[in-house]
């Protein structure tokens, strides 16, 4: 399996404390079943700054420390980028990272609201030849009360992506309802872990693939499995997840105009 969304980086978040704790996490990510994890620390949501250079020298560290023990996992580069105003500008003058150097970029709102520019920053990421990846749009406040405001960002042309401990229940039913929910309206496209650490908040990524086996079936399962690895592949994505309609499923790509 690949992970898209991690807080494996030490000393740069609340994720990993120390390189110790980022090599335990290293272990349990092998042992969930995951063979890539991209590393995606936060960025500008108000307590932590953390531009691209420094991203890509922690990484390329972390990589060597891994391979010395022996560890069959890879670590590529991202960022979970907060929402806010000099966002366009910064990706312009290179002080952000897409997943893994494709043209999927991470995005995390507040918890507590939809930013009222996020629809034109949707607008415009894409235009420029980006798919934004709304981060654990679940756990959103607005987003909960009112799905049609994650759906609007998915047709502008943004992919959602859930987090593994809401979908196995983790974080409660009610949530896992919610994020099954989303699911079911194509409104969630990848599955990834969100990790910050081996206890509290771990990968999780097998548990949580089973029980969307066990609730949307076997081709959701596929398709989100697939999405992970188009994404680190910089392919386009099935954008229909699931269909209850007892026909076929058709799947659907969304396509993005790739940078030169």
């Amino acid at each position: 399996m690949i992970d898209i969304h991690s807080h494996i980086l030490p000393f740069m978040d609340d994720g990993a404390t120390d390189w110790e704790a980022a090599l335990s996490m290293a272990q349990d990510a092998v042992q969930d079943g995951i063979s890539t994890v991209v590393a995606t620390p936060h960025h500008a949501n108000g307590i932590y700054m953390n531009p691209a250079p420094t991203i890509g020298q922690a990484v390329q560290l972390l990589n060597e420390r891994i391979q010395q023990a022996g560890l069959p996992l890879l670590v590529l580069p991202g960022q979970e980028i907060r929402i806010y105003g000099d966002l366009l500008n910064d990706l312009e003058q290179s002080q952000l990272l897409t997943l893994a150097g494709s043209n999927y970029i991470l995005l995390e709102m507040p918890s507590s609201r939809v930013p009222r520019t996020m629809e034109e920053t949707c607008h415009e990421l894409v235009i420029q030849g980006f798919v934004p990846v709304i981060a654990h749009p679940e756990r959103n406040a607005e987003v909960a009360a009112n799905p049609a405001k994650l759906e609007r960002l998915i047709e502008l042309g943004a992919v959602g992506q859930v987090t593994a401990q809401s979908l196995a229940g983790t974080f409660g039913s009610k949530l896992q309802k919610l994020s099954l929910d989303l699911c079911r309206r194509n409104a969630v496209h990848i599955i990834a872990s969100d990790a910050h650490d081996s206890s509290h908040r771990p990968f999780g990524l097998s548990e949580a693939f089973k029980v969307v086996e066990k609730e949307l079936g076997t081709v959701a399962f596929d398709n989100f499995r697939q999405n992970s690895q188009r994404i680190i592949a910089n392919e386009e994505l099935i954008r229909v997840i699931y269909t209850n309609s007892g026909k076929r499923l058709h799947r659907m790509f969304g396509f993005f105009s790739r940078k030169g």
